[in-house]
């Protein structure tokens, strides 16, 4: 059934780090389709509140909804549900080195209840085409270069067609230009429909293609559509 609710909704979360409060009263939305900025120095919670959203984290106070899943009231066994919904992106890109890229992507496919052996391999070709890595199935990941990896890492967290992409750092670990084209690619996916929720340390990236930027600081996130802050550079975050 279709429906216009926020593919994120957050009411008064408190985020923890052991018994440390990080991060409180927090309360936004992200709408479908939309592309989204998450920024804070180290430490400011920014990967505690992604890890949160897909349920790698409990969430102790508060209500948060994602992709329809209540992660408050989430059972260990509605968690693989969750992660048919989202797509996450690591910064490490967290590929199996002993097995093929396609074997990579089969074995998401295998876990998140994909059976059909001829939707599978037809699913593997559309992803890769999408990342613009036609001919990379049979290839080793240390075969690749950082930015084709990343992209195999972005094709991976396509294969179930997410309602959202978190993606963690995507570009940290990238020169320039490599960064270029895989935020084109996210631009891409975002245009055909997926939300994006980025944590990024790069100033120069937001400038160069400016959206809405969530904010964690001194225990806050801080909204861009409606709380004034200003970015001038790296140190800011």
């Amino acid at each position: 059934m279709f429906s216009n609710d926020p593919v994120v909704r957050v009411r008064d979360v408190s985020i923890f780090q052991d018994s440390n409060t990080v991060l409180n009263s927090v309360a936004f939305d992200i709408e479908k389709g939309e592309f989204v900025y998450l920024v804070g120095r180290t430490g400011s919670g920014k990967s505690s509140l992604l890890k949160t959203m897909y349920a790698d984290l409990p969430l102790r106070l508060g209500d948060m909804m994602v992709a329809g899943f209540s992660i408050r009231d989430i059972k260990p066994q509605q968690v693989p549900l969750l992660r048919r919904k989202v797509g996450i992106i690591f910064q490490d890109f967290q590929l199996f080195p002993d097995r093929t890229v396609g074997e990579n992507l089969t074995f998401v496919m295998k876990a998140t209840g994909w059976r059909d052996s001829a939707k599978m391999k037809a699913r593997l070709v559309e992803v890769l085409m999408q990342v613009g890595l036609g001919s990379v199935e049979k290839k080793m990941p240390h075969q690749l270069s950082g930015g084709e990896q990343q992209r195999v890492v972005i094709a991976r967290a396509l294969i179930n067609e997410p309602l959202i992409l978190f993606a963690d750092e995507p570009t940290g670990n990238l020169d320039p230009e490599v960064s270029s084209g895989i935020m084109k690619l996210f631009q891409q996916i975002n245009k055909s429909g997926t939300a994006i929720l980025m944590a990024t340390h790069s100033y120069g990236l937001i400038r160069r293609n400016p959206m809405r930027v969530l904010k964690c600081e001194d225990g806050k996130v801080l909204d861009s559509q409606k709380d004034t802050f200003e970015l001038k550079s790296e140190e800011d975050f």
